[in-house]
């Protein structure tokens, strides 16, 4: 049977052969290129260097290493990694990131844990020693951390950002699934359980900050005092850590950006498994269906709304628009909204990521064009329907100042080309 669908011709055309780490090449056999591999080269070579200080021990030079901020600081307090015995809601883990490092750090735990995004090889996960050494080194871990960041995303190891029941001690209630993973689609209302959050955001009421202290009914919060919290004064001792603060802008981006570095993982996963197959009408739809679902979520088509405003605590709000560039009239994909969606302008930041250049030739080609045909409004679906021509127009004109190597035909009026070309 002939092969049909949007994406069938460049497949074709892609080399079977080459399809890195994500097709039969086991990860270990490959230097990984992640930060974390990056920091750990510079380390051996004497070019950067790891500093043990005082009430931090090595976490905030591994931050200024990483160029990681810390406000972007959140905290969880569910016992739901695998230091979980260390975890409570007296000592929250707590997470730090960037676009593609993120770092966990535990009270009294005997490691940080890392995860780097290498735009080739995807997640790599890493631990530190706590305990100060002449010589930190970076442990590259495997099968114990895919146990719980494979699942999740459909077989893919991936990043992971839950809302669970937990009991007073922070040990989830488990019904059914293990963990409810959460994006910027997520209803408000569902977000959080099991992190602490600190922010204003009206009446609208997230299952953050509370515990089910009730054994005979685990599945019940106690959310009395938990909305609308600036201060996490009271609830443990936040001198042990960098920041007072678990900011809710942060943990809406953290949201955004696991469900985007998730999805790229698993649209890149797809394309290059289906070079390697007999392909067929089934398979080309499917991947049809997958770069419009990546697409989708890319131009926040699903977005929960914000039906009032929400403001954090910390200075994330300002600083991260900061680490992203600007077009001519100094709009930036970055800009938050926080009145009735978390970003002002529509695309993902993440579209400037290696993770995104690097995605195979056809794929990237297919996920542009798709692109172009909504923020040309030249796809007229119900899907995209919320995003005015005028919102449009702006991420047209903000891509065509700040991306480099965008198609050819994006800085025209054209269509584009019927092959992704």
């Amino acid at each position: 049977m002939p092969m049909t669908g949007r994406i069938g011709a460049l497949l074709l055309l892609a080399a079977a052969a080459a399809v890195g780490p994500f097709g039969p090449i086991r990860a270990e056999e490959a230097p990984a290129h992640d930060p974390v591999a990056e920091l750990a080269r510079r380390l051996d070579r004497g070019e950067a260097r790891l500093e043990y200080r005082p009430g931090s021990g090595y976490l905030r030079s591994l931050l200024e290493q990483l160029d990681i901020n810390v406000d972007s600081q959140v905290l969880v307090f569910s016992k739901t990694s695998f230091q979980q015995t260390f975890i409570s809601p007296q000592a929250p883990r707590a997470v730090f990131f960037n676009d593609t490092t993120a770092v966990g750090s535990v009270q009294n735990g005997d490691v940080f844990e890392l995860i780097g995004l290498d735009p080739d090889q995807g997640l790599n996960f890493y631990t530190l020693g706590t305990r100060p050494t002449d010589a930190p080194e970076f442990k590259r871990r495997g099968v114990e951390c895919a146990f719980c960041h494979a699942p999740s995303n459909k077989g893919v190891p991936g990043l992971v950002v839950a809302s669970v029941i937990p009991d007073a001690q922070g040990t989830p209630f488990f019904s059914g699934t293990f963990f409810a993973t959460t994006d910027h689609r997520t209803p408000f209302d569902q977000r959080w359980g099991g992190w602490y959050v600190t922010g204003t955001h009206g009446s609208q009421v997230h299952q953050g900050n509370a515990v089910a202290p009730d054994p005979d009914h685990p599945a019940e919060l106690d959310q009395a005092g938990t909305q609308n919290v600036t201060s996490l004064a009271g609830r443990f001792d936040a001198s042990h850590y960098l920041a007072t603060t678990s900011d809710i802008v942060a943990l809406m981006t953290l949201e955004h950006q696991v469900g985007m570095i998730n999805g790229l993982l698993r649209v890149r996963r797809q394309f290059e498994r289906a070079q390697l197959s007999a392909m067929n009408e089934a398979t080309v739809k499917a991947l049809d269906d997958a770069v419009d679902e990546i697409v989708a979520y890319m131009l926040f088509a699903d977005e929960a709304p914000l039906v009032e405003p929400v403001a954090g605590v910390s200075t994330f709000s300002q600083t991260f628009p900061r680490r992203g560039p600007r077009d001519r009239r100094g709009r930036s994909l970055r800009d938050f909204d926080l009145q009735t969606r978390l970003f002002r302008y529509p695309l993902t930041y993440l579209i400037y990521s290696d993770a995104f250049d690097r995605l195979p030739d056809g794929l990237r080609r297919r996920i542009y064009q798709r692109l172009y045909e909504v923020l040309t409004g030249k796809d007229t679906s119900d899907r995209f329907k919320a995003r005015s021509l005028a919102e449009r127009r702006d991420v047209l004109e903000i891509l065509r100042d700040t991306k480099p190597n965008l198609p050819a035909y994006w800085n025209t009026d054209g269509a584009a080309p019927a092959s992704g070309g």
